[in-house]
């Protein structure tokens, strides 16, 4: 698998850029923007790094754990109740990341599998 072409690894590129984005660009309430902006940054992070080198099957469960993470961050950070708008782009976007790392997993392991030497 060629670094930089894995769609999943985009996605989750996609999902946390939103979600930065959306700490700035939607009215905040609670611990949102934090919540929001370093767990957006760190989807970013992971997702870049996981599109330079396609084997690093940890970076991928990182990618899922930062998607489940997304997705608890509104009843973490008090903002579930506020603002339904802020938590919903939380609730999605953490599930979609968990969905796309689940997904990237497996191609992970065969890409890591490949790359031992025998």
């Amino acid at each position: 698998m060629k670094k930089w072409t894995r769609w999943e690894d985009w996605v989750a590129v996609g999902v946390g850029l939103v979600a930065a984005v959306c700490a700035f660009a939607l009215p905040q309430m609670g611990a949102s923007m934090p919540w929001m902006l370093i767990v957006g940054v760190l989807l970013i992070a992971a997702g870049v790094a996981n599109l330079a080198m396609p084997g690093m099957v940890a970076m991928e469960y990182v990618q899922l754990a930062l998607g489940a993470l997304l997705f608890v961050a509104p009843w973490l950070g008090g903002y579930a109740d506020m603002q339904a708008g802020v938590a919903w782009v939380s609730w999605i976007g953490g599930a979609v990341a968990v969905i796309v790392a689940a997904l990237a997993v497996r191609p992970a392991m065969h890409m890591h599998d490949q790359t031992l030497p025998h």
